[in-house]
């Protein structure tokens, strides 16, 4: 059996909280003495509050997974769980407090924009510098550079000091590099965010060729759960330094997306402010997920949306119209579900199951909308709430699979693409009080 790439074991790593050791001699000695006294401290800052110097913080607590070759695995958690710790100890930009890592091959690593460049040294001479750091010869770079050069669409910039290079162009020739030079070990931070969509799918294609065909082992980091699902078959959680989950890429999503999270399946709407528009001749009470301990759905699933609401006044052909925007708040889809007439002092629960079949996967909000259409055949604006709950739609690997290859590598454009009709029914509707 093949030895692992990459051997994390039991990895811890500790930091010191505050400034340690900031002060000259002489102010250090008035500091203590004050402190002895009871004093204040004569060199605190004004308005600053008293920190424990020193207290001891561990951003990585016993950190133990393998890497095997050819696997690209999606590293994810909220923000300070260490991911970025993890990576910096596996490119031994610094070293673990405890613990051991065994690498077996090169590695190149982005860990931020512009990481391994010198701002003096043109776009030509940092593919050089950088091949050198990972141990490449001069040839191995001239055989290299063409292809590097045209990946990250720099020809005409490539003889340009970096210092004058966009965060864009810095990522796409920094990425280029690091795909392009020969190394077994590939790591990725959140750096390509702040490249354009097209150079990103760009380079999603490039790391799942290098890991599928090319045997590189891939460690990725992103909050954008799309391209994890995409490029990852196996996610490794981070949860305040430790390791909640190792194993397939779409329950590592779930368990990420439920990681300290509040109540995602309720919303309370009485006292959620309202646009001035709004009659409230129907008023939105309520919304919940039913049945539900999370908000994750199945792409190409249903939804069932529960929502309260009660009437203040008598209604004629009441209409609720519930909206699925994109995290953007681009609208993606909508469907509308006729009531009648309500008399006024009623209190409803309806839910209404939605068909998410044409749905991609991402992160959503339900919006709802009351309207009545009056003797005149014009529609009152009663109640909206653009954003009362988040959902979360999870790539279905059967969908995935039935589609022609080209599918996957156009990613939805909700701004030009716009709505859609999403199919619905009115699955309960009962007066509740």
């Amino acid at each position: 059996m093949a030895q692992p790439m990459i051997e994390i074991k039991n990895v811890a790593k500790e930091y010191r909280l505050g400034a340690i050791g900031g002060k000259t001699l002489n102010a250090e000695i008035q500091s203590k003495f004050a402190k002895l006294r009871g004093k204040d401290d004569p060199n605190k800052k004004l308005g600053e509050k008293d920190v424990e110097y020193g207290k001891k913080f561990m951003a990585l607590d016993g950190v133990t997974f393998n890497a095997n070759e050819g696997e690209a695995i999606g590293i994810i958690g909220h923000n300070g769980a260490g991911k970025s710790t993890l990576l910096k100890l596996i490119s031994q930009v610094t070293a673990p407090s405890s613990g051991e890592i065994i690498l077996r091959g090169r590695v190149a690593s982005m860990l931020e924009v512009g990481t391994g460049f010198h701002p003096e040294l043109t776009g030509r001479e940092n593919v050089y510098l950088n091949g050198a750091i990972l141990g490449m010869t001069k040839s191995e770079i001239d055989k290299k550079f063409d292809e590097i050069v045209e990946f990250a669409e720099m020809g005409k910039f490539i003889d340009t000091p970096v210092k004058r290079y966009s965060s864009g162009m810095y990522v796409k020739l920094a990425f280029s590099v690091a795909a392009h030079l020969d190394s077994e070990i590939m790591i990725m931070d959140e750096v390509l965010a702040v490249g354009d969509s097209k150079f990103q799918n760009k380079c999603l294609g490039k790391m799942s060729d290098e890991a599928g065909s090319g045997g590189r082992t891939i460690l990725y980091v992103s909050h954008n759960m799309s391209t994890i699902q995409r490029l990852c078959t196996r996610v490794v959680v981070l949860d305040h330094g430790k390791v909640v989950y190792d194993g397939d890429t779409a329950g590592g999503v779930a368990r990420y997306l439920s990681v300290n999270r509040d109540d995602c399946t309720r919303s309370e709407l009485e006292n959620v402010e309202r646009n001035k528009m709004c009659k409230l001749g129907a008023q939105m009470l309520l919304a919940t997920l039913p049945d539900k301990e999370n908000n994750l759905f199945l792409q190409g699933g249903k939804m069932r949306f529960r929502l309260k609401w009660k009437t203040n006044k008598n209604l004629m052909n009441v209409v609720l119209r519930v909206y699925l925007n994109h995290m953007t708040s681009s609208p993606v889809g909508f469907t509308s579900v006729p009531f009648g007439d309500c008399k006024a002092g009623n209190v409803y629960e309806s839910d209404v199951e939605l068909d998410l079949n044409g749905i991609v996967p991402g992160s959503y909000y339900i919006g709802c909308e009351f309207h009545e259409i009056d003797s005149a055949g014009t529609a009152v604006w009663h109640d909206y709430v653009q954003n009362m709950l988040q959902i979360e739609i999870l790539e279905n690997q059967q969908i995935v699979l039935a589609k022609a290859d080209y599918t996957n590598k156009i990613p939805w454009n909700h701004n030009m693409w716009g709505a859609l009709r999403i199919n619905s029914e009115l699955a309960e509707h009962k007066e509740v009080k």
